[in-house]
């Protein structure tokens, strides 16, 4: 079961290192693939972070259900975002999910 969790959690971080990715893509060029690549990322941040909420929740149980609430809501925002972002490229909202996932970073981290 640890390195279910492990693989998880590294998916989780390698997706938010494409949004992060993306992010700069979008703002040093004009690349057309930087929305999908944002997309992609995003959408494997929430599926990951589901399951690893999933399996705290089966585990000793102690989630902080705010944190995690905070947490899905800046997700799913970053995944509309991202939506957005593939629909209309010339929109740039890439900064947004980059900034978005930048503070999701934040909260998962000084949430205490």
């Amino acid at each position: 079961m640890a390195f279910v969790h492990s693989l998880l959690l590294f998916l989780h971080l390698l997706g938010m290192a494409g949004i992060v990715a993306g992010f700069l893509m979008q703002l040093a060029t004009d690349s057309a693939k930087a929305p999908k690549a944002i997309l992609h990322s995003s959408l494997l941040q929430l599926v990951t972070g589901l399951i690893l909420v999933g399996l705290a929740e089966m585990g000793d149980g102690a989630v902080d259900h705010i944190k995690i609430g905070v947490k899905l809501l800046v997700a799913l925002a970053v995944v509309v975002v991202a939506i957005i972002n593939v629909r209309k490229p010339a929109t740039k909202l890439g900064v947004t999910a980059g900034v978005l996932a930048i503070l999701n970073v934040a909260v998962a981290v000084f949430w205490v």
